[in-house]
């Protein structure tokens, strides 16, 4: 039983994950504080204040506070924004490749088939093998 935990914890998956969530955790960390300590210092200057928990309205005996909301929402807003930017800068220097097509259309019946493929699956007709 050792072994088989042993051969599973240093599993390249695993190890993958256990990396990606400790860097998402940090990553986490420096979008929040950027949220916090930057933006939400912005809207503080636009609106007077950092943030708009001070919003209620009353209902019979009942307080709705919808400013606290209305932050919150601000927050994941500012925060999905920021990891679309990084995202995408991510990509761009990891230079994405467009994916290169695997089929193409038989020249006989004009259906998909793979570019790899020697006969036609839907009319059995001989075609030239593609390079992928």
């Amino acid at each position: 039983m050792l072994k088989e935990f042993k051969a599973f914890a240093v599993r390249g998956n695993v190890v993958d994950l256990a990396v990606g969530i400790v860097i998402g955790a940090a990553f986490g960390a420096v979008v929040n504080s950027f949220v916090d300590d930057v933006v939400m210092n912005l809207i503080a200057g636009i609106f007077g204040e950092p943030d708009f928990s001070d919003l209620v309205f009353g209902v019979g005996d009942g307080v709705v506070r919808y400013g606290a909301f209305v932050t919150a929402l601000v927050n994941f807003f500012l925060v999905a924004l920021a990891l679309f930017f990084v995202v995408k800068a991510l990509n761009r220097l990891r230079g994405t490749e467009r994916e290169k097509p695997t089929m193409r259309e038989c020249p006989f019946c004009r259906t998909s088939i793979p570019k790899v493929a020697s006969r036609c699956a839907a009319c059995t007709s001989e075609v030239e093998p593609q390079a992928v």
